[in-house]
């Protein structure tokens, strides 16, 4: 059974994505990292991560590992790194890139096959798990995203302010949303849940009764 969870940045939905898989007993796959450590070999490599052309290059030596609540690239754990700013708008940016998707989309789809999984992105019930049993978007104002990120980044020690992160997840939110191939779109299937105002138990317990309700009726 896959569960598939989208939404924009810093909705909530990789907490969510966590907790429900936690809940429920199955794997969880976090997409948005392999896009991150494809990122980071653009960065390290000194690759501008807009340059399609530059970023296709250097797929053939990327090979990115996902063992629970970890990231490996090239063999190397990249679990932190892959969380630095400059790193998530390169994330946006790579994502954009035909070849990058069809390069992570694949992975994706085998992580996934023969197994329970929650599958959290962008594009998972839109394009990569468009027959998943059950579907979730996840949203929250985008005042109340910039506030989550700036606290998040706040405890890592890095300086930045609410505005500049609202900008930011602007920018990112047209980028995601604008571009051609998998843009972040909610499934017309899914279930639409707002984190602005709601504890994670609370919506933890809402997608839980949902799942555990498709269960019942599969059965």
């Amino acid at each position: 059974m896959i569960v598939t969870i989208d939404g924009p940045a810093a909705s909530g939905k990789g907490t969510v994505a966590r907790g429900i898989a936690d809940r429920l007993g199955f794997a969880y796959l976090d997409t948005g990292a392999m896009y991150r450590a494809v990122a980071l070999a653009a960065l390290r490599a000194g690759a501008d991560c807009s340059d399609a052309a530059a970023v296709e290059r250097l797929l053939p030596d990327v090979h990115i590992e996902m063992p629970p609540d970890r990231v490996l690239l090239n063999g190397g754990d990249v679990t932190e790194a892959i969380r630095a700013p400059e790193v998530s708008q390169g994330a946006s940016k790579v994502a954009a890139v035909p070849a990058v998707r069809a390069f992570l989309v694949p992975q994706q789809r085998r992580i996934g096959t023969g197994r329970d999984m929650v599958s959290e992105g962008r594009d998972q019930g839109t394009v990569v798990f468009p027959d998943a049993a059950v579907k979730f978007y996840v949203t929250a104002a985008a005042r109340v995203r910039a506030e989550r990120r700036h606290l998040e980044l706040a405890r890592r020690g890095v300086a930045t302010t609410v505005e500049r992160e609202l900008a930011e997840l602007t920018e990112r939110d047209r980028r995601d949303s604008g571009r051609a191939d998998g843009p972040l779109r909610q499934p017309p299937d899914a279930h639409l849940i707002d984190t602005s105002h709601r504890t994670v138990e609370a919506v933890l317990d809402e997608m839980e009764g949902v799942v555990r309700r498709c269960t019942t009726d599969r059965a």
